[in-house]
């Protein structure tokens, strides 16, 4: 039971997306919320722009300024406060303070046969306010009561929260707010009410105790969410080890309501794996897979901005066939695919 990747993959590189700016160049195209709209495939894409301009010994951090302004900070290399290690983000040292290396914002891409896409030239969705100075990441799109629904993760010195924004045509949007605040990400919506509420997952991050399990939560509005309770834990070794997120909003099957999940181990190697609830019980699972049913093999997944990543925001169902949009190693957009009867059928009873 392993997802089949498209023999075409990666099917969107950084050098098909245009940068928003002559001066920025296209280091990611990746993590993609993924829907059908009007006989097309939709995808909103994280694509991740930094300065082309390479000054010597320095890093620049692209960032929103109080005032909504691009700017770029520029931090020496050779300054001890700072740990430049990881080639995602800057860490000084002594204050704890985080600066990402690279600004990120949603771009969509539409396919009449989900394989081959025309990608628009400008951001849908770019970083406007102080809770999103860092960018605008990994989106996901719940088709719900006539409105398609994109919750996103917004960064900032704040932390990692959780925006939501709404449209019915993917050419307007209308921005809700923010809906989770730090530190939580991976937020699925479910495509339908249950009992009057609307439901979803969700990850909050913790400090001092706790793992980074996925929660499940309701609400009457889809803006004020309760009745926390955990869904799916962390486990004490093995792929689940580090941590489980959200990864595509739930499918409804005849078995239940499909998830498909992001998992990494200590070592931030993320695979994806499957679960089964209920259709009237989202908190309990009935089926579950116990070994990945998805890991990095293919070089544009071990090698990459950041490698052995397979990781998905969005999932299309055509039938039978389950169609798995992933980002691969924080680079590029690929598909695999797999028959939701084979993947339902196949998963471990809890």
């Amino acid at each position: 039971m392993v997802l089949e990747r498209h023999p075409q993959n990666p099917i969107i590189r950084p050098q098909d997306v245009k940068p928003t700016r002559p001066d920025f160049e296209v280091i990611g195209a990746f993590n993609c919320g993924a829907t059908l709209f009007n006989d097309e495939v939709i995808l909103l894409m994280r694509v991740a722009e930094r300065p082309k301009e390479v000054i010597p010994g320095v890093v620049r951090c692209p960032h929103l300024n109080p005032y909504g302004e691009l700017v770029l900070l520029e931090l020496p290399r050779h300054d001890d406060r700072y740990d430049f290690e990881d080639s995602r983000f800057v860490l000084n040292r002594q204050t704890g303070e985080l600066w990402l290396t690279s600004i990120s914002h949603l771009r969509l891409a539409r396919s009449h046969d989900g394989v081959h896409f025309t990608i628009a030239e400008q951001a849908w969705l770019y970083a406007e306010q102080t809770l999103e100075s860092f960018g605008v990441e990994d989106a996901r799109i719940t088709h719900l009561e006539g409105q398609y629904y994109v919750n996103y993760t917004a960064v900032s010195p704040y932390g990692i929260a959780t925006g939501l924004a709404c449209t019915t045509d993917f050419e307007t949007t209308q921005r809700e707010g923010i809906i989770f605040p730090p530190s939580n990400r991976d937020v699925v919506i479910f495509p339908q009410k249950m009992n009057g509420m609307y439901v979803c997952y969700h990850r909050p991050m913790p400090g001092m105790f706790g793992g980074y399990h996925i929660w499940m939560a309701t609400s009457p509005d889809l803006k004020h969410w309760g009745q926390h309770q955990v869904v799916l834990e962390a486990k004490p070794d093995g792929w689940e080890s580090g941590r489980v997120g959200g990864g595509a909003p739930p499918i409804y099957t005849e078995a239940g309501w499909l998830s498909i999940y992001h998992a990494a181990d200590r070592h931030d190697h993320y695979c994806l794996g499957a679960f089964l609830t209920p259709h009237d019980h989202p908190d309990q699972i009935i089926a579950i897979s116990k070994e990945p049913i998805f890991w990095p093999q293919a070089p544009y997944e071990t090698d990459g901005f950041f490698g052995n990543v397979v990781f998905t925001c969005g999932a299309v169902a055509q039938g039978d066939l389950l169609r798995v949009y992933y980002g691969a190693a924080d680079e590029c957009v690929a598909l695999a695919e797999i028959s939701i009867n084979e993947l339902t059928t196949k998963l471990k009873v809890v």
